[in-house]
C-alpha cells in the first residue's frame, strides 16, 4: 500500500460573496485556473497555508491577493474543513479549510496569481438547485443530499462532465449556501454584503435566493416583525425616487 507515502497538502478556500445593487442579486466570486491541475476550469479562490500564518490570516490574505482588498477579521468566518479521501490526487492528499467572506462592495476584478480570469457569478435557483451564472457560463451545486454520496460519485462525475467547477467545489458551495440559509433567522452575517446599513427591501433581496423564492414573495411587514430581534433602525434612506423614504437598518451586535 502506498497510502502512507502520499504528501498532505493544506489549502485555504474562500467563498467571497457580494451584492450587485444594480441587479439586486447576490454574487459569488469565481476564478479561472491558469495552472494544473484543473487548468482552464472555474474554481473558488484558493491559496496554500503559509508556514508562519494562521488559517484565519491566510483567508484574509487570499482576499487581498485576489482582489486587492484588505479586510478586518469580522468580514470572514470559517465554514468547514473538507477532508474526504476521494478528493485526493494520485500523489497528494488535499485538506481544504473553507472560509466565507462578505464584501460590502463589488470592486473591479483583476485575476491574481494562478488565475487567468475572475468574475462575479449571480446566485439563482434552477431545477431546485442553487445556480451561479455570468452570461452564458453557468454552474449548479451538487445534486446529492449526503456528503458520502457526493464523494462516492465524484470520480465518475468528473469523467463525464467536462464543463463543471474544479475539484469538489460544487459540494463546498452547496454546503455554504445551506449554512447561510440555516442561519438567516438567527445570525444572518450574509447581510454584511450590504454594507453598514440596508433597507428591508435590500435584506429581502439577499434572503430570497437562499430561500429559493422571489423577493416579492417575502412579505415586507412580516419580515420586519420576525427579524426585529436581529435588526435595529438607524434612520431613513436618501433617495431621489418619489414616495416615502425607506427606513434604514443595521445588524445588531451579537
Amino acid at each position: 500500500m502506498k497510502e502512507e507515502n502520499r504528501l498532505t497538502q493544506i489549502n485555504i478556500v474562500n467563498l467571497i460573496w457580494s451584492f450587485d445593487r444594480e441587479t439586486n442579486q447576490v454574487n459569488l466570486l469565481l476564478v479561472k485556473r491558469s495552472e494544473r491541475p484543473a487548468l482552464g476550469m472555474w474554481a473558488l479562490p484558493e491559496t496554500f497555508l503559509g508556514e508562519h500564518e494562521s488559517a484565519d490570516q491566510a483567508a484574509l490574505r487570499l482576499v487581498q491577493d485576489k482582489i486587492g482588498l484588505k479586510l478586518a477579521a469580522f468580514h470572514t468566518e470559517q465554514l468547514e474543513t473538507f477532508t474526504a479521501p476521494q478528493r485526493v490526487t494520485a500523489h497528494h492528499r488535499n485538506l481544504s479549510l473553507a472560509y466565507m467572506t462578505f464584501l460590502p462592495e463589488m470592486p473591479p476584478l483583476n485575476p491574481g496569481y494562478g488565475a487567468s480570469d475572475a468574475r462575479w457569478f449571480a446566485l439563482s435557483t434552477v431545477d431546485s438547485r442553487y445556480c451561479f451564472s455570468n452570461g452564458l457560463v453557468q454552474f449548479q451545486v451538487a445534486a446529492e443530499q449526503k456528503q458520502e454520496d457526493y464523494y462516492a460519485n465524484l470520480a465518475a462525475y468528473v469523467k463525464k462532465t467536462p464543463h463543471r467547477l474544479a475539484f469538489d467545489y460544487e459540494w463546498i458551495i452547496k454546503v455554504a449556501c445551506l449554512r447561510i440559509r440555516n442561519k438567516l433567522d438567527y445570525q444572518p452575517n450574509i447581510l454584511l454584503i450590504l454594507g453598514d446599513s440596508f433597507t428591508i427591501r435590500e435584506a429581502r433581496c439577499v434572503y430570497a435566493p437562499f430561500l429559493q423564492t422571489k423577493m416579492e414573495q417575502i412579505d415586507n411587514s412580516n419580515f420586519t416583525k420576525t427579524h426585529s430581534k436581529l435588526f435595529e433602525e438607524t434612520g431613513i434612506s436618501v433617495s431621489k425616487k418619489r414616495g416615502r423614504p425607506a427606513k434604514v437598518y443595521r445588524l445588531k451586535e451579537a
